[in-house]
């Protein structure tokens, strides 16, 4: 890079005040996982007594019924790091990581699942990646403890996930993940779109990497995968294509399925016309007429939904509601952070 001795200093002065991260928010949901917690309050806090950032966990009670939810309470009693947030009843693990980062107040947000089979050792070096220069650092369980029926789909729906969504990774739907606090900021969880976040984050922008951790046999409870998560998972990646490709332009999605369908039934009843002008028998019994038409109202009816969400689009959504500002520099003022300028 040829620039000039100036400006080479300023890019040092600049490298030097990135400095290392200072505080460290662990997010940990649980669901009934009363066997583990204190096991892994202890394997989490030797790592952070370690390490030089300050640390909180917050511990997040998705409305468990075990006990769990009082072992919670009493680690926060003898752990000024840990906090707790109780949910009334069970709201899912996309609600309890967003209560998670709403809550948080580090530099950086690690999210690991309670049940023991996320190492908390792992975590410096997702600390080490992030100072990097990436915003999201994904887990990958190169080597799974879990049973064909769980691994297998998890494999092809990671693989369709990356090629639909253009991010390579191995493993997108690991929950052993770490954030910046601005990138977790951007994200908005509902439903099942915790398992999306690095594709989210990548869609807007945010720089995403992986790395290989262990990962260990569950000992304690029982998991809460279903056959039905396959179903919501193939479901959401509509969803999440949707968002993050025609959040800003639902016409041109509606007009994929609308306009051939209408082009065809256009030429449908095209072709039937010339023949009844040409007086070469009748159309009225024929079933290409009833095919053309049901083209033709089909197409020009999914094309009139993309036209209304186009309007309700143009109506609620500002210009500048559709990038992401990481930061602003210049000026006599310090570098002001994304969620910190949002209008």
């Amino acid at each position: 890079m040829n620039v000039s001795p100036q400006l080479q200093q300023a890019l040092r002065d600049r490298a030097m005040r990135r400095g290392p991260v200072r505080t460290v928010s662990i997010v940990v949901p649980f669901l009934n996982e009363a066997d583990t917690l204190e096991e892994l309050h202890r394997r989490i806090s030797d790592v952070m007594e370690a390490l030089e950032p300050t640390h909180e966990i917050i511990l997040i009670d998705d409305g468990s019924d075990d006990g769990g939810e009082l072992i919670a309470e009493a680690l926060a009693d003898i752990d000024p790091h840990v906090r707790v947030i109780r949910f009334t009843r069970n709201f899912g693990k996309a609600a309890a990581l967003s209560a998670g980062f709403a809550e948080a107040r580090g530099d950086v947000i690690v999210t690991m699942d309670a049940d023991l089979q996320d190492d908390p050792q792992e975590i410096p070096r997702f600390l080490a990646r992030l100072e990097q220069g990436f915003d999201v650092v994904s887990g990958w369980k190169q080597t799974r403890h879990d049973p064909i029926g769980k691994t297998l789909p998890s494999k092809v729906f990671n693989r369709m996930t990356a090629w639909l969504f253009d991010v390579d990774l191995h493993d997108i739907n690991c929950g052993f993940k770490a954030y910046t606090k601005r990138a977790a900021r951007h994200l908005n969880l509902y439903g099942e779109l915790h398992r999306f976040t690095p594709a989210l984050l990548h869609a807007a922008g945010y720089r995403v990497a992986e790395i290989a951790v262990e990962h260990h046999p569950r000992q304690h409870g029982r998991s809460k995968y279903g056959a039905n998560r396959m179903v919501k998972g193939l479901l959401d990646i509509i969803t999440v294509k949707l968002v993050t490709r025609y959040q800003s332009r639902p016409l041109h999605f509606f007009a994929m399925l609308g306009l051939p369908l209408l082009l065809l039934g256009l030429g449908f009843i095209s072709y039937l016309s010339t023949l009844w002008l040409l007086d070469m028998g009748p159309i009225g019994n024929r079933p290409l007429l009833l095919i053309g038409v049901l083209f033709t109202v089909t197409g020009t009816q999914v094309l009139g939904v993309g036209l209304v969400a186009e309007l309700l689009q143009a109506a609620g959504l500002r210009e500048r509601d559709k990038y992401v500002v990481d930061q602003r520099f210049g000026g006599d003022i310090a570098p002001v952070a994304a969620e910190e300028v949002r209008p």
